[in-house]
Order: C-alpha cells, then structure tokens, then sequence
C-alpha cells in the first residue's frame, strides 16, 4: 500500500471518528446509554457486508480469533463508557478529548506486548499529546 493511501485513509478515519464524538452525545442526551449503545451496534452491524472476509472467519488460530474477540470486546466498552460518561454530565469536547488519550496508553504498552521501540522522539509526542488533552479539556472561568 502507498504512503499516500493510507494516510488518505487514517484522515478519513479520523474525520469519521470526529463525527462520532458528535452523534454520541446527540444520542446519549435524547435516548440515554443503553439506547444509544444498541443502536450504534446496529450501526456497526450494517457494515459487516463491506468486511465480510473471503475465507472461512474460523479459518484461523484460536489465539488469533481470542485476539480479535478481546478488540470487540474492549472496543465496545469503550463505547458504552464514553456514553455513559456523556449521559453523566461530561461535555462531549472534554470526554472526547480524553477518551482520545488512547494511543499514548498503546504507545506505552507497545515494547512490552507488540515488540515495538520507542525513541525520545516519541516521549516527547507523549507528553505533547497529554498536553493538548489537559488543554483542550480544561473548564474556562464561568463569566461573571
């Protein structure tokens, strides 16, 4: 795959989960947690014909497939926590803004689990990408 596709295809998914942070709390605030997750599922649902595998799902290692089933399983927590602190008073710019702390906890776990090297150069997008979230994140003075 070319530089060009994939970045082209990461802007898009950004762009899509940018969207998301939106819809969400648009949908906690008028049908509450439990509503909103079922139907995001539904939505999630409606994709599987664009990602249905050509091969057999169960052609594949068990660890492989535990593998996948724990990104599911996590991946929707994720969701229904991300609602449930919406639904709880949380701003949608301040939720998402930390929920979007995720890839500083996979940079972090990366050496250990996925063998990857980190460099002073990535410390240093670490502490930039905390930074942002503390600032973007912040409460302003209520005006007087």
């Amino acid at each position: 795959m070319n530089a060009s596709l994939w970045m082209v295809l990461a802007i898009l998914g950004l762009l899509s989960w940018g969207a998301v942070g939106v819809f969400q709390k648009m949908a906690v605030d008028r049908v509450g947690v439990q509503t909103a997750f079922v139907w995001a599922a539904a939505g999630f649902m409606l994709l599987q014909a664009l990602v249905i595998p050509s091969v057999s799902t169960l052609n594949y290692s068990s660890k492989s497939l535990f593998c996948a089933v724990l990104n599911g399983i996590c991946n929707g927590l994720g969701i229904l926590l991300l609602l449930a602190a919406m639904r709880h008073g949380g701003k949608a710019s301040i939720v998402e803004s930390l929920a979007a702390l995720y890839p500083v906890f996979v940079v972090m776990l990366s050496p250990a689990l996925l063998r990857e090297r980190l460099s002073a150069f990535h410390l240093v997008g670490i502490g930039c990408a905390v930074l942002a979230c503390i600032l973007l994140s912040a409460e302003s003075p209520a005006s007087s």
